[in-house]
């Protein structure tokens, strides 16, 4: 046995010095992500604790920016590193919000600190629905996404219960949240999940209920502006999730949802992409004229639909779509997303990235890796990125990168010292490679199939606010454990989500292989 861990070492070099490479670069993602997290909990306000909306003036805490574009992935930067301090700091943080800020029912308003209350007069129904909706899809379900049940969690509850029991607005199907298509679009994916996630019947209706009214009663094909950025783009995502509840659950309603869902993405197929496949901010979608020719730095969250539509459908042409996309990213290197800012960037490498999980190509990762490495260049000397609420996108995308680079793999603790980072011998194997400036000892910590033990979905289906996986360990699965010039151990699945045990002397490398071998019966 040991002759064949021998011969792997050897035939596997070159995928050694990848995950070194790969080491490198999720140790400059984490470090951005550490220093982010520490910057921003500097300027906490100290009477609440609560961060404020941006270090522009506004000296308040609010929901749909705060909450949902912020604080979520300093909380998932603190767990994904397993840094004590920050994990404490930003779970203070929720408590807080969900004991401070609520003022109809359990759903948020902005919360001022000069006065450490709200503003006079009465609240705006349409603005605390949008805030919470934000918070819900951008904020609460990423956390959950990553981490599985937890208060997070229970607040995301609070707050689609609290949407829906508030809706205001008149539909033949029953009332909507709103007449946005941005909130409902929100509702639609936060609702879809929430299904998968609980089982509970009441969620899938209230999915239905928009989806109905988006595909049976309100084309959004006649509406003079379809724009294919965020704020609006968001229906599109949410109806393809309700479209596979229908597909999975109501075959009769799949088939009355499949002309309207197919119209939509034949559409922006025809007349929202350039030549090399990337979208439009906005067109006409009557027409097909080009209203904002300006690209889009959500054009993947755009994708995600046509590629959950194709799996559900088997339409090749669709999937084809995602190929050409990707395929043509390096062309776009130096292209100034949303004003070259790093909100921009941020998000446009998140649906690269979230893309490249379901479709391996070389010129995308080359194109994400230059990329990643403009947007870690944007971090300025006091650790902030440009001192507003979308700071924490380019956080939420480093994690993502991170991620990446490790292959779900995180330390525990993973230091900004550490090295880790990985590449896939086969499907069944993965190659580590770790190396500390000074003596570490932890855990190494592996990904599990999330989408299935934790969110109970069908399958792994591309998805906004997600982070992908990688090399997924199963519980109930044998492994095995190489260390270069030991001998294989055997190991559990169970014990690998556990953590498995290492330690380093500074300055040491550390090199391991880990294959499933077969189930536990």
């Amino acid at each position: 046995m040991f002759r064949r861990y021998a011969l792997l070492t050897l035939l596997a070099a070159p995928l050694l010095a990848d995950a070194r490479s790969n080491a490198s670069d999720a140790r400059a993602a984490v470090r951005l992500c550490h220093r982010l997290a520490c910057a921003w909990l500097e300027q906490a306000d100290p009477v609440s604790g609560l961060l404020p909306r941006n270090l522009r003036g506004d000296w308040y805490w609010n929901a749909q920016d705060a909450a949902a574009d912020n604080f979520p992935f300093y909380l998932l930067t603190a767990f994904v590193t397993d840094h004590h301090h920050l994990k404490r700091s930003f779970l203070s943080m929720l408590e807080t919000e969900r004991r401070l800020t609520p003022r109809l029912d359990r759903l948020p308003d902005d919360f001022l600190f000069d006065r450490q209350g709200f503003r006079d007069g009465p609240y705006k129904l349409d603005a605390i629905i949008f805030g919470a909706s934000e918070y819900a899809k951008d904020g609460l379900t990423p956390i959950t996404e990553w981490l599985g049940p937890g208060p997070w969690l229970d607040r995301l509850q609070e707050l689609v219960r609290d949407i829906w029991k508030h809706a205001p607005t008149e539909s033949p199907y029953g009332r909507l949240p709103s007449s946005n298509v941005e909130v409902n679009g929100n509702m639609l994916q936060v609702s879809s999940r929430l299904y998968w996630i609980t089982g509970e019947e009441q969620y899938r209706a209230w999915a239905f209920r928009l989806a109905d009214h988006y595909f049976l009663h309100e084309n959004i094909l006649e509406a003079p502006r379809l724009q294919l950025d965020d704020h609006a783009c968001e229906i599109i995502g949410g109806l393809s999730e309700a479209y596979l509840i229908a597909a999975k659950t109501d075959p009769d309603r799949h088939v009355r949802y499949r002309p309207a869902m197919h119209a939509i993405l034949e559409r922006i197929l025809q007349h929202a992409r350039n030549e090399d496949g990337l979208l439009y901010h906005t067109i006409d979608p009557r027409d097909g004229r080009v209203l904002r020719d300006e690209l889009t730095d959500n054009w993947g969250y755009n994708y995600n639909a046509l590629l959950t539509v194709a799996e559900i459908d088997n339409v090749p042409r669709l999937r084809d779509a995602v190929v050409q996309v990707l395929s043509n990213l390096p062309k776009y290197v130096d292209y100034p997303w949303e004003g070259a800012g790093a909100d921009g960037y941020a998000d446009s490498i998140e649906g690269a990235i979230n893309l490249l999980n379901r479709i391996p190509s070389a010129a995308a990762g080359e194109w994400v890796d230059r990329s990643v490495r403009l947007l870690l260049a944007k971090q300025r000397e006091d650790g902030l990125m440009e001192g507003w609420h979308g700071d924490g996108n380019s956080a939420r995308t480093a994690l993502m990168y991170a991620l990446m680079k490790t292959q779900g793999v995180t330390a525990s603790p993973w230091r900004t010292d550490l090295e880790l980072g990985a590449t896939r011998l086969n499907d069944r194997s993965l190659r580590l490679w770790l190396r500390a400036e000074h003596p570490w000892r932890g855990k190494l910590r592996f990904d599990r199939p999330r989408h299935r033990d934790f969110l109970r979905m069908p399958f792994d289906y591309p998805r906004i606010n997600q982070f992908p996986e990688w090399f997924t360990v199963e519980e109930r699965g044998r492994y095995e454990v190489f260390l270069r010039y030991g001998q294989p151990a055997p190991v559990s699945g169970k014990d690998l989500l556990a953590g498995y045990p290492l330690a380093l002397q500074g300055g040491q490398e550390i090199e391991l292989t880990v294959t499933r071998r077969d189930m536990i019966p």
